[in-house]
């Protein structure tokens, strides 16, 4: 047997060369812990990142992720606005691209629930536990049941059971039904603790990472899970088991006065991070128009509010050159309007120009550099309100709830979005109650239609509420017939069909998105295949809750 020797100064020199590696291994480890470990924060500095994923987060856990970045390309299957050039996919209702190429597009809320939020919720609510400050805790579960339910209205069946199991590369799908039962489950334990006052749980110290949103009040947190729980029966409208009592009692509990509202504000202080998705700040708005079906609802030509003008346009909606509103249709671009009928984009430029302006001075509504973005409002539980009873049959306090709603929504425009509105269009009390008072939009009780209630509350939640709004009118398939009526719930909805209808929909319509491409179609494609999301039309597969 060959025998091996090591001189004592090779050993000796081992060793030290094995200490100092050691030694400037654990220097490394002290400098940069490993982001993937269990790195210990104050729950305190969690928080402002988590809420920053529910609208187009800017954080070193994902830039991006959340609401308003799918809603670029949502916002246009509801026609809130198009592209303002013709040719682009999502105009004609394409899905998030073709399985097999790197398009991750519609996948922010994905990434903003599975990332994004994810393990930062996680542990917020487990070392909150721990050091007793059950508001956190109350407001973590708060912020899971949110975004389990807006995940699953996207992308449909998703992973449930298995989910944030750091020990697994892949992950078994859940059918969809299963997130409703889990939201309720959370959005209950989430009110236990936020009525729990006892040990280290402190407004003010709440406050502390809740700065942007509800600035540490517990009972408008309350009000927002009871919100969540309101949705979670409402958007089940087709089922035989829709419960109207239970979506009434829940919305009740919730936001009713626009002071609730669950919203996300920004320091503003002149960079991205601390800026409106929407504004010219963050640049991603600047190809986007308001469409036709917007503009002729606020104009009076929508046959269901025939004559009626809206003053909310001047608050909303930009003009054209002719002083007029205006609209584009989707893939049409600029066509069918001249140069005088083209509206000024989002930003208040020219209709051609793609550049953001250097200040937001001219800008309106949620598309300003540190605009409030509305999560969800007390006009959205308003009009939840108002279809439940009309379903129910009581039209009486299905009307009283619709004028709410519409109230409710001239009074956060009129109060939070006045800026940069004309002063021969700022809306006055007496300009409000005109509106509310014209019969064509407010109709006796037993003429009011599901197609009142249903645009009035499109009109509220425009521009904001993308992720609702399409929930709507996937419930109605886009264009349901009410019994007893002869015209669609979205009056005048013009949707592609034809050559502007994406050719991989084979003339279907969108009910869900892909999952995300940098996750899913990369790692998990067995189980994509076993859901059938490899198929070129996946993304027109009705979803579970709007099905009977």
């Amino acid at each position: 047997m060959k025998k091996s020797y090591i001189s004592i100064k090779t050993l000796v020199s081992l060793v030290f060369a094995g200490l100092l590696f050691s030694s400037c291994q654990k220097k490394l480890d002290e400098a940069f812990p490993n982001p993937n470990a269990t790195v210990r924060v104050p729950v305190e500095t969690l928080l402002p990142g988590i809420i920053s994923n529910m609208g187009g987060s800017s954080a070193a856990a994902g830039s991006a992720y959340g609401t308003q970045n799918d809603g670029l390309y949502i916002g246009r299957y509801i026609q809130f606005w198009a592209t303002n050039t013709s040719g682009n996919p999502f105009d004609q209702l394409a899905g998030a691209g073709v399985p097999g190429f790197n398009v991750d597009l519609l996948g922010s809320i994905w990434a903003m629930h599975y990332y994004g939020m994810g393990q930062n919720l996680k542990r917020m609510i487990d070392w909150s536990a721990e050091e007793k400050k059950w508001d956190y805790v109350g407001v973590g579960h708060a912020l899971f049941a949110w975004s389990w339910l807006t995940t699953a209205e996207m992308y449909g069946d998703i992973i449930v059971r298995e989910a944030f199991n750091a020990d697994q590369l892949v992950f078994k799908y859940d059918e969809q039904s299963l997130v409703y039962d889990t939201v309720r489950q959370i959005c209950r334990r989430a009110i236990v603790n936020l009525n729990n006052t006892g040990d280290n749980s402190s407004p003010a110290n709440l406050a502390k990472g809740d700065a942007y949103f509800h600035n540490g009040d517990v009972n408008k947190w309350k009000k927002f899970v009871y919100a969540v729980m309101a949705r979670s029966f409402h958007h089940l409208s087709n089922k035989a088991s829709y419960n109207a009592d239970s979506v009434i009692f829940y919305s009740n509990l919730a936001m009713n006065v626009n002071e609730d509202n669950a919203t996300m504000r920004f320091a503003n202080t002149g960079i991205t991070g601390t800026s409106n998705f929407f504004g010219p700040v963050r640049n991603n708005f600047n190809a986007l128009r308001q469409t036709e079906y917007i503009a002729n609802l606020m104009t009076g030509s929508n046959s269901r509010f025939l004559g009626a003008v809206d003053p909310r346009a001047a608050y909303i909606l930009r003009e054209n050159p002719n002083g007029t509103y205006k609209g584009i249709r989707p893939n049409g671009g600029a066509s069918g309007l001249v140069v005088a009928d083209q509206p000024a984009n989002y930003w208040g430029s020219i209709f051609t120009s793609t550049a953001a302006p250097t200040s937001d001075a001219d800008c309106r509504y949620i598309f300003k550099n540190g605009s409030p973005f509305p999560i969800i409002t007390a006009s959205e539980i308003k009009f939840m309100i108002a279809e439940a009873q009309y379903r129910k049959g009581n039209k009486a306090a299905a009307r009283t709830a619709y004028i709410d709603g519409i109230r409710l929504n001239f009074d956060l425009l009129m109060n939070n979005y006045a800026s940069a509105v004309p002063s021969s269009r700022v809306i006055s009390d007496a300009v409000r109650d005109a509106y509310l008072a014209n019969t064509t939009v407010v109709p006796a009780a037993n003429d009011l239609t599901l197609s009142h209630i249903m645009l009035q509350k499109y009109i509220a939640l425009y521009g904001h509420g993308i992720q609702e709004t399409w929930t709507d009118m996937r419930r109605f398939h886009y264009t349901d017939i009410e019994a007893g009526q002869t015209t669609p719930v979205y009056a005048d909805l013009v949707l592609p069909t034809g050559i502007n209808l994406y050719i991989n929909n084979n003339g279907k319509l969108p009910y869900r998105a892909r999952p995300r491409f940098n996750s899913e179609y990369l790692y998990n494609v067995a189980e994509l295949t076993r859901l059938g999301a490899l198929a070129l039309d996946y993304h027109t597969v009705e979803q579970w809750f709007s099905k009977p």
